[in-house]
């Protein structure tokens, strides 16, 4: 695991712990990220049926990018999720709506449950410090999600957060030397620093 003084974010969670936000290191949370890619219910995360190699070279990539970051989460030391960053003006979703200044694109990948299975309300509570940091950290005004339109669960977790649903598009293919994404319909949803900030 990266060094503490690499952690870009910390919150403490009121009932579940502190949360922490690190820059994913694509060689050394290789193991960890491809065993939930691989996973079935990870499929719209679109690396399924990739090696370990392969997702690792993945990240190693975007590690290159100033407009693209990877992040883990972990909960008090166990990881917990994936958080992707984007510029959306740097990407393909820039050619399905109107960007906004202090606008910002997010992925959000969550664990597999642990032993004791889900928790009620730590989604929301996740949701809420991936908030915190883009809104607060980041100084953002605006993000933007864009989840397949078939992943239905994962559209009703932002809408009931308090993004508002925008068009549903279709993403177009990218077909790049170093990567290769497969064009997709996504549901737009955008939450605002006011929404997120509203007591």
């Amino acid at each position: 695991m990266s060094e503490p003084s690499a952690v870009v974010h910390e919150q403490a969670v009121d009932g579940f712990g502190t949360v922490r936000i690190r820059p994913l290191a694509p060689h050394a949370d290789a193991d960890l990220l491809h065993g939930w890619v691989s996973q079935e219910r990870a499929s719209f995360w679109g690396m399924n049926g990739l090696t370990r190699d392969q997702v690792a070279g993945i990240y190693a990539h975007m590690d290159t990018l100033d407009t693209h970051h990877a992040f883990l989460v972990a909960l008090d030391g166990d990881p917990v999720a994936v958080l992707q960053t984007y510029e959306p003006e740097a990407d393909r979703v820039s050619e399905c709506y109107e960007i906004l200044p202090g606008d910002i694109g997010i992925h959000l990948l969550l664990a597999p449950a642990g032993p004791g299975g889900a928790r009620p309300g730590w989604t929301s509570a996740l949701l809420a410090v991936v908030a915190s940091y883009v809104f607060g950290t980041l100084d953002r005004r605006r993000v933007v999600v864009d989840p397949d339109v078939r992943n239905e669960k994962a559209v009703a977790r932002f809408l009931k957060q308090g993004f508002v649903a925008g068009p549903a598009v279709v993403l177009p293919e990218v077909d790049l030397p170093d990567v290769y994404i497969p064009e997709k319909k996504a549901q737009l949803a955008f939450l605002t620093r006011e929404v997120a900030f509203r007591a």
